[in-house]
């Protein structure tokens, strides 16, 4: 599914000129490096993210084997290893700076309104009532 979209050799070259953008916005004020990378490698798995879910409205199922794919290509480690769509999304939730609310009765008072995954977790809940 995403393997054909993204190519996950590209992320190191993609995440480097995305943060020297950012450091070129900033005109490069010394100190803030760090953090021009960590935002960039935060942009480059909310797209990734992005394009999963658009992948995932076409095609309608989300697979074990996709989330796997997406989570290692966000670089969460041992993504193979999960064999749960419930925890692996929690994973790349966690990764990407969002609450783990992937579950039962915990979108009734969700709070993150930008997260990529809240139309899949209604849809879970639903099923779930």
């Amino acid at each position: 599914m995403l393997s054909h979209a993204v190519k996950p050799a590209n992320r190191h070259q993609w995440i480097s000129e995305a943060a020297y953008y950012k450091a070129l916005a900033r005109k490069f004020e010394p100190g803030k490096e760090l953090a021009d990378w960590l935002e960039a490698e935060l942009d480059y798995s909310n797209r990734l993210i992005t394009l999963y879910i658009y992948i995932l409205e076409e095609d309608g199922a989300i697979t074990i084997l996709s989330l796997q794919q997406l989570a290692e290509f966000i670089g969460i480690k041992n993504s193979e290893d999960i064999l749960s769509e419930i925890e692996l999304i929690r994973a790349i939730q966690n990764a990407t700076g969002h609450r783990p609310c992937f579950q039962p009765g915990s979108n009734m008072n969700c709070e993150e309104m930008e997260c990529k995954w809240r139309a899949e977790c209604r849809k879970l809940i639903s099923a779930w009532y």
